[in-house]
Protein backbone atom coordinates (compact mmCIF):
# COMPACT_ATOMS: atom_id res chain seq x y z
CA UNK A 1 0.00 0.00 0.00
CA UNK A 2 1.17 3.51 -0.77
CA UNK A 3 2.88 5.47 2.03
CA UNK A 4 2.01 8.79 0.40
CA UNK A 5 -0.41 10.90 2.46
CA UNK A 6 -1.03 8.00 4.86
CA UNK A 7 -1.47 9.46 8.35
CA UNK A 8 -2.08 7.70 11.67
CA UNK A 9 -5.69 7.60 12.89
CA UNK A 10 -5.06 9.93 15.82
CA UNK A 11 -2.51 12.15 14.17
CA UNK A 12 -2.68 15.75 15.46
CA UNK A 13 -1.37 18.71 13.52
CA UNK A 14 -0.25 20.34 16.78
CA UNK A 15 1.62 17.27 17.94
CA UNK A 16 4.59 18.59 19.94
CA UNK A 17 7.00 16.19 18.23
CA UNK A 18 5.87 17.47 14.83
CA UNK A 19 6.54 21.07 15.86
CA UNK A 20 10.15 20.17 16.66
CA UNK A 21 10.65 19.02 13.07
CA UNK A 22 9.16 22.02 11.27
CA UNK A 23 11.85 23.97 9.41
CA UNK A 24 13.53 22.06 6.54
CA UNK A 25 10.55 22.68 4.27
CA UNK A 26 10.79 26.43 4.80
CA UNK A 27 14.53 26.38 4.12
CA UNK A 28 13.67 24.91 0.71
CA UNK A 29 10.53 27.01 0.15
CA UNK A 30 12.43 30.29 0.14
CA UNK A 31 14.18 29.04 -3.00
CA UNK A 32 10.95 29.42 -4.97
CA UNK A 33 9.95 32.84 -3.67
CA UNK A 34 13.25 34.21 -4.93
CA UNK A 35 14.14 37.12 -7.27
CA UNK A 36 13.72 34.82 -10.27
CA UNK A 37 10.10 34.44 -9.24
CA UNK A 38 9.88 38.21 -8.92
CA UNK A 39 10.97 38.63 -12.55
CA UNK A 40 8.85 35.89 -14.10
CA UNK A 41 5.75 36.62 -11.99
CA UNK A 42 5.92 40.37 -12.63
CA UNK A 43 6.46 39.73 -16.35
CA UNK A 44 3.57 37.27 -16.46
CA UNK A 45 1.18 39.48 -14.51
CA UNK A 46 2.03 42.71 -16.34
CA UNK A 47 1.77 41.17 -19.83
CA UNK A 48 -0.91 38.46 -19.48
CA UNK A 49 -2.98 39.68 -16.51
CA UNK A 50 -4.07 36.81 -14.23
CA UNK A 51 -4.04 34.17 -16.99
CA UNK A 52 -0.82 32.38 -15.91
CA UNK A 53 -1.78 31.95 -12.26
CA UNK A 54 -2.60 28.33 -13.03
CA UNK A 55 1.10 27.75 -13.75
CA UNK A 56 1.86 28.70 -10.13
CA UNK A 57 -0.87 26.36 -8.85
CA UNK A 58 0.16 23.40 -11.00
CA UNK A 59 3.87 23.95 -10.35
CA UNK A 60 3.31 24.06 -6.59
CA UNK A 61 1.30 20.84 -6.59
CA UNK A 62 4.08 19.09 -8.49
CA UNK A 63 6.66 20.72 -6.26
CA UNK A 64 5.06 19.40 -3.06
CA UNK A 65 5.22 15.86 -4.38
CA UNK A 66 8.74 16.11 -5.84
CA UNK A 67 10.16 17.67 -2.68
CA UNK A 68 8.43 14.98 -0.62
CA UNK A 69 10.06 12.31 -2.76
CA UNK A 70 13.47 13.94 -2.31
CA UNK A 71 13.08 14.12 1.47
CA UNK A 72 11.72 10.56 1.39
CA UNK A 73 15.00 9.42 -0.18
CA UNK A 74 17.06 11.30 2.41
CA UNK A 75 15.16 9.90 5.39
CA UNK A 76 15.16 6.29 4.18
CA UNK A 77 18.74 6.12 2.86
CA UNK A 78 20.47 8.65 5.08
CA UNK A 79 22.05 10.05 1.90
CA UNK A 80 21.18 13.06 -0.23
CA UNK A 81 20.21 12.75 -3.89
CA UNK A 82 23.74 13.59 -5.08
CA UNK A 83 25.28 10.88 -2.89
CA UNK A 84 22.67 8.35 -4.01
CA UNK A 85 23.32 9.15 -7.68
CA UNK A 86 27.05 8.65 -7.15
CA UNK A 87 26.48 5.24 -5.54
CA UNK A 88 23.88 3.85 -7.93
CA UNK A 89 24.71 5.35 -11.36
CA UNK A 90 27.71 5.03 -13.67
CA UNK A 91 30.57 7.53 -13.66
CA UNK A 92 29.60 8.94 -17.08
CA UNK A 93 26.00 9.41 -15.98
CA UNK A 94 27.15 11.19 -12.84
CA UNK A 95 29.35 13.54 -14.88
CA UNK A 96 26.25 14.62 -16.84
CA UNK A 97 24.00 14.82 -13.78
CA UNK A 98 26.58 16.53 -11.57
CA UNK A 99 27.75 18.97 -14.25
CA UNK A 100 24.23 20.02 -15.21
CA UNK A 101 23.06 20.55 -11.62
CA UNK A 102 26.17 22.62 -10.80
CA UNK A 103 25.29 24.86 -13.78
CA UNK A 104 21.74 25.05 -12.46
CA UNK A 105 23.08 26.06 -9.02
CA UNK A 106 25.14 28.80 -10.69
CA UNK A 107 22.10 30.03 -12.64
CA UNK A 108 20.13 30.03 -9.41
CA UNK A 109 22.82 31.90 -7.48
CA UNK A 110 23.03 34.49 -10.27
CA UNK A 111 19.32 35.23 -9.92
CA UNK A 112 19.39 35.25 -6.11
CA UNK A 113 22.45 37.49 -5.68
CA UNK A 114 21.14 39.78 -8.42
CA UNK A 115 17.79 40.09 -6.69
CA UNK A 116 19.36 40.98 -3.36
CA UNK A 117 21.54 43.58 -5.09
CA UNK A 118 18.56 45.09 -6.96
CA UNK A 119 16.54 45.31 -3.75
CA UNK A 120 19.42 47.05 -1.96
CA UNK A 121 19.80 49.42 -4.93
CA UNK A 122 16.10 50.32 -4.86
CA UNK A 123 16.17 50.96 -1.12
CA UNK A 124 19.50 52.81 -0.84
CA UNK A 125 20.28 54.14 -4.32
CA UNK A 126 23.69 52.42 -4.38
CA UNK A 127 25.06 51.25 -7.77
CA UNK A 128 24.17 47.66 -8.66
CA UNK A 129 27.82 46.51 -8.57
CA UNK A 130 28.34 47.91 -5.06
CA UNK A 131 25.05 46.42 -3.87
CA UNK A 132 26.10 43.05 -5.31
CA UNK A 133 29.42 43.07 -3.42
CA UNK A 134 27.76 44.05 -0.12
CA UNK A 135 25.03 41.43 -0.52
CA UNK A 136 27.55 38.80 -1.61
CA UNK A 137 29.82 39.20 1.41
CA UNK A 138 26.87 39.19 3.81
CA UNK A 139 25.38 36.05 2.24
CA UNK A 140 28.70 34.18 2.23
CA UNK A 141 29.17 35.12 5.88
CA UNK A 142 25.79 33.62 6.79
CA UNK A 143 26.48 30.43 4.81
CA UNK A 144 29.97 29.77 6.17
CA UNK A 145 29.49 30.86 9.77
CA UNK A 146 25.93 29.93 10.73
CA UNK A 147 24.67 26.43 11.53
CA UNK A 148 21.70 24.81 9.82
CA UNK A 149 19.27 25.45 12.70
CA UNK A 150 20.34 29.11 12.86
CA UNK A 151 19.94 29.44 9.09
CA UNK A 152 16.45 27.92 9.33
CA UNK A 153 15.44 30.58 11.87
CA UNK A 154 16.80 33.33 9.62
CA UNK A 155 14.96 31.90 6.60
CA UNK A 156 11.63 31.55 8.44
CA UNK A 157 11.95 35.17 9.61
CA UNK A 158 12.60 36.34 6.05
CA UNK A 159 9.67 34.31 4.68
CA UNK A 160 7.42 35.92 7.30
CA UNK A 161 8.58 39.41 6.27
CA UNK A 162 8.03 38.65 2.58
CA UNK A 163 4.55 37.30 3.31
CA UNK A 164 3.62 40.36 5.37
CA UNK A 165 4.87 42.73 2.65
CA UNK A 166 2.77 41.05 -0.02
CA UNK A 167 -0.33 40.90 2.17
CA UNK A 168 0.03 44.65 2.57
CA UNK A 169 0.58 45.04 -1.20
CA UNK A 170 -2.61 43.08 -1.94
CA UNK A 171 -4.58 45.32 0.41
CA UNK A 172 -3.17 48.42 -1.26
CA UNK A 173 -3.82 47.43 -4.92
CA UNK A 174 -7.30 45.84 -4.55
CA UNK A 175 -7.22 43.08 -7.24
CA UNK A 176 -10.13 41.36 -9.00
CA UNK A 177 -10.34 38.30 -6.76
CA UNK A 178 -12.97 36.52 -8.86
CA UNK A 179 -10.90 36.65 -12.04
CA UNK A 180 -7.75 35.70 -10.13
CA UNK A 181 -9.42 32.68 -8.52
CA UNK A 182 -10.64 31.43 -11.90
CA UNK A 183 -7.23 31.86 -13.53
CA UNK A 184 -5.57 29.96 -10.69
CA UNK A 185 -7.42 26.74 -11.59
CA UNK A 186 -8.28 27.02 -15.32
CA UNK A 187 -5.21 26.23 -17.49
CA UNK A 188 -4.58 27.79 -20.88
CA UNK A 189 -1.41 28.58 -22.77
CA UNK A 190 -0.28 29.85 -26.17
CA UNK A 191 3.00 30.28 -27.99
CA UNK A 192 3.07 33.91 -26.84
CA UNK A 193 2.94 32.83 -23.20
CA UNK A 194 5.16 29.72 -23.20
CA UNK A 195 8.48 31.49 -22.54
CA UNK A 196 7.20 33.29 -19.44
CA UNK A 197 5.25 30.19 -18.36
CA UNK A 198 8.40 28.06 -18.54
CA UNK A 199 10.26 30.71 -16.57
CA UNK A 200 7.53 30.59 -13.92
CA UNK A 201 7.70 26.79 -13.85
CA UNK A 202 11.49 26.82 -13.47
CA UNK A 203 11.20 29.46 -10.76
CA UNK A 204 8.89 27.22 -8.69
CA UNK A 205 10.20 23.70 -9.33
CA UNK A 206 13.91 24.34 -8.89
CA UNK A 207 16.33 21.42 -9.37
CA UNK A 208 18.80 22.63 -6.74
CA UNK A 209 15.99 22.57 -4.14
CA UNK A 210 15.24 18.92 -4.92
CA UNK A 211 18.88 18.06 -4.23
CA UNK A 212 19.05 20.29 -1.14
CA UNK A 213 15.91 18.95 0.55
CA UNK A 214 17.28 15.40 0.66
CA UNK A 215 20.30 16.75 2.58
CA UNK A 216 18.87 19.34 4.99
CA UNK A 217 16.25 16.84 6.10
CA UNK A 218 19.10 14.91 7.74
CA UNK A 219 20.43 17.89 9.71
CA UNK A 220 17.49 17.77 12.11
CA UNK A 221 17.88 14.10 13.07
CA UNK A 222 15.37 12.99 10.44
CA UNK A 223 17.26 9.76 9.86
CA UNK A 224 15.94 6.74 11.75
CA UNK A 225 17.03 3.21 12.51
CA UNK A 226 13.66 1.50 12.89
CA UNK A 227 10.95 1.17 10.24
CA UNK A 228 8.29 2.57 12.58
CA UNK A 229 10.40 5.65 13.26
CA UNK A 230 11.02 6.17 9.54
CA UNK A 231 7.29 6.06 8.83
CA UNK A 232 6.58 8.62 11.55
CA UNK A 233 9.28 10.95 10.22
CA UNK A 234 7.93 10.62 6.68
CA UNK A 235 4.53 11.81 7.94
CA UNK A 236 6.05 14.75 9.77
CA UNK A 237 8.19 15.63 6.75
CA UNK A 238 5.18 15.63 4.44
CA UNK A 239 3.24 18.00 6.67
CA UNK A 240 6.32 20.24 7.00
CA UNK A 241 6.64 20.25 3.20
CA UNK A 242 2.91 20.85 2.66
CA UNK A 243 2.78 23.80 5.07
CA UNK A 244 5.96 25.39 3.71
CA UNK A 245 5.11 24.93 0.01
CA UNK A 246 1.57 26.17 0.61
CA UNK A 247 3.02 29.37 2.04
CA UNK A 248 5.23 29.69 -1.04
CA UNK A 249 2.21 29.21 -3.33
CA UNK A 250 0.34 32.07 -1.64
CA UNK A 251 3.32 34.45 -1.92
CA UNK A 252 4.00 33.56 -5.57
CA UNK A 253 0.34 33.98 -6.46
CA UNK A 254 0.35 37.35 -4.71
CA UNK A 255 3.26 38.48 -6.90
CA UNK A 256 1.32 37.74 -10.10
CA UNK A 257 -1.90 39.25 -8.72
CA UNK A 258 -0.21 42.49 -7.66
CA UNK A 259 1.52 42.79 -11.06
CA UNK A 260 -1.76 42.18 -12.89
CA UNK A 261 -3.76 44.57 -10.68
CA UNK A 262 -1.21 47.39 -10.95
CA UNK A 263 0.69 47.04 -14.23
CA UNK A 264 -1.63 45.16 -16.62
CA UNK A 265 -4.61 47.22 -15.48
CA UNK A 266 -2.72 50.42 -16.30
CA UNK A 267 -1.22 49.15 -19.56
CA UNK A 268 2.35 49.03 -18.23
CA UNK A 269 4.54 46.22 -19.61
CA UNK A 270 7.31 45.66 -17.08
CA UNK A 271 10.74 44.73 -18.43
CA UNK A 272 12.84 45.50 -15.37
CA UNK A 273 12.52 44.87 -11.62
CA UNK A 274 13.72 48.39 -10.83
CA UNK A 275 11.12 49.70 -13.28
CA UNK A 276 8.50 47.70 -11.40
CA UNK A 277 9.46 49.40 -8.13
CA UNK A 278 9.58 52.86 -9.74
CA UNK A 279 6.20 52.30 -11.41
CA UNK A 280 4.61 51.10 -8.17
CA UNK A 281 5.21 54.48 -6.53
CA UNK A 282 2.90 56.61 -8.74
CA UNK A 283 0.38 53.80 -9.25
CA UNK A 284 0.14 52.39 -5.72
CA UNK A 285 2.04 54.81 -3.46
CA UNK A 286 5.41 55.16 -1.73
CA UNK A 287 4.63 52.44 0.83
CA UNK A 288 4.10 49.88 -1.95
CA UNK A 289 7.56 50.61 -3.36
CA UNK A 290 9.24 50.32 0.07
CA UNK A 291 7.46 47.03 0.81
CA UNK A 292 8.49 45.74 -2.62
CA UNK A 293 12.18 46.56 -1.99
CA UNK A 294 12.24 45.11 1.54
CA UNK A 295 10.61 41.87 0.39
CA UNK A 296 13.01 41.62 -2.57
CA UNK A 297 16.07 42.03 -0.32
CA UNK A 298 14.76 39.36 2.09
CA UNK A 299 14.01 37.02 -0.81
CA UNK A 300 17.40 37.62 -2.44
CA UNK A 301 19.44 37.06 0.73
CA UNK A 302 17.53 34.02 1.96
CA UNK A 303 17.33 32.29 -1.43
CA UNK A 304 21.03 33.02 -2.04
CA UNK A 305 21.78 31.12 1.16
CA UNK A 306 19.90 28.06 -0.10
CA UNK A 307 21.53 28.30 -3.55
CA UNK A 308 25.00 28.30 -1.95
CA UNK A 309 24.09 25.42 0.38
CA UNK A 310 22.82 23.47 -2.65
CA UNK A 311 26.05 24.18 -4.56
CA UNK A 312 28.13 22.89 -1.66
CA UNK A 313 25.90 19.84 -1.22
CA UNK A 314 25.93 18.89 -4.91
CA UNK A 315 29.68 19.46 -5.29
CA UNK A 316 30.65 17.34 -2.27
CA UNK A 317 27.93 14.73 -2.83
CA UNK A 318 28.94 13.88 -6.38
CA UNK A 319 32.64 13.85 -5.41
CA UNK A 320 31.98 11.49 -2.52
CA UNK A 321 33.23 13.95 0.11
CA UNK A 322 31.68 14.66 3.52
CA UNK A 323 28.77 17.08 3.29
CA UNK A 324 29.65 19.49 6.08
CA UNK A 325 29.40 23.31 5.69
CA UNK A 326 32.53 23.69 7.83
CA UNK A 327 34.68 21.45 5.60
CA UNK A 328 36.95 22.63 2.78
CA UNK A 329 35.26 20.69 -0.04
CA UNK A 330 31.82 22.02 0.86
CA UNK A 331 33.10 25.60 1.01
CA UNK A 332 34.76 25.09 -2.36
CA UNK A 333 31.37 24.15 -3.81
CA UNK A 334 29.84 27.23 -2.22
CA UNK A 335 32.48 29.52 -3.71
CA UNK A 336 32.19 27.88 -7.15
CA UNK A 337 28.50 28.69 -6.99
CA UNK A 338 28.69 32.21 -5.56
CA UNK A 339 31.80 33.90 -7.00
CA UNK A 340 30.95 33.46 -10.74
CA UNK A 341 27.44 34.73 -10.02
CA UNK A 342 28.76 37.89 -8.36
CA UNK A 343 31.24 38.48 -11.18
CA UNK A 344 28.53 38.04 -13.84
CA UNK A 345 26.39 40.67 -12.11
CA UNK A 346 29.25 43.14 -12.61
CA UNK A 347 29.14 42.77 -16.42
CA UNK A 348 25.52 41.98 -17.31
CA UNK A 349 23.52 44.66 -19.13
CA UNK A 350 19.89 43.50 -18.78
CA UNK A 351 19.20 42.34 -15.24
CA UNK A 352 15.52 41.58 -15.87
CA UNK A 353 16.12 39.30 -18.85
CA UNK A 354 19.00 37.68 -16.94
CA UNK A 355 16.58 36.79 -14.14
CA UNK A 356 14.04 35.29 -16.55
CA UNK A 357 16.65 33.35 -18.58
CA UNK A 358 18.15 31.93 -15.39
CA UNK A 359 14.77 30.45 -14.53
CA UNK A 360 14.34 29.00 -18.02
CA UNK A 361 17.75 27.30 -17.65
CA UNK A 362 16.51 25.73 -14.41
CA UNK A 363 13.36 24.51 -16.11
CA UNK A 364 15.33 22.88 -18.93
CA UNK A 365 17.60 21.12 -16.40
CA UNK A 366 14.66 19.73 -14.44
CA UNK A 367 14.28 16.47 -16.42
CA UNK A 368 17.90 15.58 -15.50
CA UNK A 369 16.95 15.92 -11.83
CA UNK A 370 13.53 14.31 -11.93
CA UNK A 371 14.54 11.20 -13.90
CA UNK A 372 17.20 10.01 -11.39
CA UNK A 373 14.79 10.81 -8.54
CA UNK A 374 12.17 8.57 -10.16
CA UNK A 375 14.68 5.77 -10.83
CA UNK A 376 16.00 5.80 -7.26
CA UNK A 377 12.76 6.14 -5.30
CA UNK A 378 10.91 3.48 -7.31
CA UNK A 379 13.71 0.91 -6.90
CA UNK A 380 13.22 -1.76 -4.23
CA UNK A 381 16.95 -2.43 -4.41
CA UNK A 382 17.60 1.14 -3.28
CA UNK A 383 14.59 1.86 -1.03
CA UNK A 384 13.53 -1.59 0.15
CA UNK A 385 9.95 -1.62 1.42
CA UNK A 386 9.89 2.18 1.28
CA UNK A 387 10.05 2.13 -2.52
CA UNK A 388 7.29 4.08 -4.26
CA UNK A 389 3.95 2.41 -4.73
CA UNK A 390 2.01 2.54 -7.99
CA UNK A 391 0.30 5.79 -7.00
CA UNK A 392 3.56 7.61 -6.27
CA UNK A 393 5.14 6.32 -9.48
CA UNK A 394 2.11 7.45 -11.48
CA UNK A 395 2.34 10.95 -10.01
CA UNK A 396 6.07 11.10 -10.73
CA UNK A 397 5.48 10.04 -14.34
CA UNK A 398 2.76 12.70 -14.71
CA UNK A 399 5.06 15.40 -13.27
CA UNK A 400 7.92 14.34 -15.53
CA UNK A 401 5.69 14.24 -18.61
CA UNK A 402 4.27 17.72 -17.97
CA UNK A 403 7.71 19.24 -17.39
CA UNK A 404 9.29 17.58 -20.43
CA UNK A 405 6.25 18.47 -22.55
CA UNK A 406 6.49 22.14 -21.57
CA UNK A 407 10.20 22.08 -22.41
CA UNK A 408 9.36 20.78 -25.89
CA UNK A 409 6.82 23.59 -26.34
CA UNK A 410 9.49 26.09 -25.27
CA UNK A 411 11.91 24.78 -27.90
CA UNK A 412 9.17 24.93 -30.54
CA UNK A 413 8.50 28.57 -29.63
CA UNK A 414 12.19 29.36 -30.26
CA UNK A 415 11.72 28.12 -33.83
CA UNK A 416 8.67 30.30 -34.37
CA UNK A 417 6.06 27.53 -34.08
CA UNK A 418 2.75 29.01 -32.92
CA UNK A 419 0.28 27.02 -30.86
CA UNK A 420 -2.60 27.41 -28.44
CA UNK A 421 -3.60 24.81 -25.86
CA UNK A 422 -6.61 24.77 -23.52
CA UNK A 423 -8.23 28.07 -24.35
Amino acid sequence: MSNFLRLPKRFKLLNLELLRYLGPGFLVTVGFIDPGNWATNIAGGSEFNYSLLWVISLSTLMLIFLQHMSAHLGIVKGMCLAESCRVHFSRKTNVVLGGSIMLACLATALAEFLGAAIGLKILTGLPLSVSAIISGFFILYLVTVQKYDQIEHIIISFVSIIGFCYLAELYIVGPDWGEAAKAAVVPKISSAEIFIAMGMLGAVIMPHNIYLHSEVIQKRNWTAETEERKRRLLRYEFLDTLLAMGTGWMINSAMVIVAAAVFFKNGVLVRDVVQAADTLRPLAGDLAEILFAVALICAGISSSITACLAGGTVFTGFLGKEIDPQKRWFRTGVLLTAIPAILLIMVLKDSFQTLIWSQVVLSMQLPLTIIPLIVLTRSRKVMGEFANGRFENLLLYVCGTIIIGLNILLLLSFFGVEFKILG
